[in-house]
């Protein structure tokens, strides 16, 4: 990284694919989340949803990282835990969010995440980022908004205020981990299980006090479809998003993580276009050529 971004040393080319491969795989199955939350989540059930979907991976996380568990000190478990609270925010924003407004739109607006934490960086750092990586990430805000006209972005709403409140979550979230000294030192396996408790917490009592359908109703009313999209949730867009977050963004900065997150809405499109038969006709189209362009050239601006 140049030091105008991040104190991370700069990556060989060969390094930084290695860190960047798994990012852009994340950004994958998160742009094909919304398509799968919509389909098994409605507004009365968006809590019930969020317990089964971590309560899922938790054992399996539990057993395996039993070891590392163990190994945590007190202040890595209150760090982790602090982490996860902000987890379970991002994702009752974004739930609710995705409830409330299109899909095209969500993606739009979590986006802004490409923005927000460059920003928010150079302010806690009190650093300058690149003008270039600044401009590669405006490039990609335009390729976005070309690539959801395309696709038929919507009138505003209630839910795309949700969506905005989760793209500053996510700034919070990459941002603390990277700078959060009470957890270094700690397996990413570790710190992902314990962000992923706290979540179930914070999510179990929701539940508990009565909001919407109770996780255990849900469940029984789930059939085959339903289940699979909630594993494809569980297990890809949380388990295996989070790990690979919390071990990237040791390893680059968080606005390069942020721009290659930023490609989410890309994913959503091409989910769109091959599961929903969704037309982003030449506009649509030369929004997502500028998004790949503004991600490659924020790749090189950042390190």
């Amino acid at each position: 990284m140049t030091a105008a971004t991040s104190a991370v040393p700069a990556l060989a080319p060969r390094r930084a694919w290695l860190t960047d491969l798994p990012i852009l795989l994340v950004a994958v199955v998160w742009g094909t989340s919304y398509l799968a939350a919509k389909g098994i989540t409605t507004a009365h059930t968006v809590i019930a949803v969020l317990v089964l979907r971590f309560a899922v991976v938790l054992p399996v996380l539990a057993v395996a990282g039993w070891r590392g568990l163990r190994a945590l000190t007190p202040a890595q478990w209150r760090g982790a835990a602090l982490l996860g609270l902000v987890l379970s925010g991002i994702f009752l924003l974004e739930t609710y969010g995705v409830v409330h407004t299109s899909a095209t739109n969500a993606g739009l607006v979590i986006s802004l995440t490409m923005i927000f934490t460059p920003l928010a960086e150079a302010a806690v750092t009190r650093r300058r980022p690149p003008r270039a990586f600044l401009a590669a990430a405006a490039l990609s805000v335009t390729g976005v908004v070309l690539l959801t006209q395309g696709a038929g972005f919507s009138a505003p709403s209630g839910g795309d205020l949700l969506m905005l409140l989760a793209a500053l979550a996510r700034t919070v979230h990459v941002l603390a981990m990277a700078r959060m000294k009470s957890v270094d030192g700690a397996d990413p396996l570790s710190l992902t299980t314990v962000q992923l408790g706290a979540s179930v917490v914070v999510f179990a009592l929701l539940a508990a006090i009565g909001t919407g359908a109770s996780p255990w109703t849900v469940a029984t009313a789930f059939g085959a479809r339903e289940w699979a999209g909630l594993l494809f949730l569980s297990v890809f867009c949380t388990l295996f998003a989070f790990f690979t977050q919390m071990w990237a963004v040791r390893r680059s900065s968080p606005s390069r993580v942020s721009l290659l997150l930023g490609t989410e809405p890309l994913w959503a499109a091409a989910a769109g276009i091959a599961l929903a038969g969704d037309r982003p006709g030449a506009v649509g189209l030369a929004g997502a050529a500028l998004v790949l362009l503004g991600t490659a050239w924020g790749r090189r601006a950042a390190g």
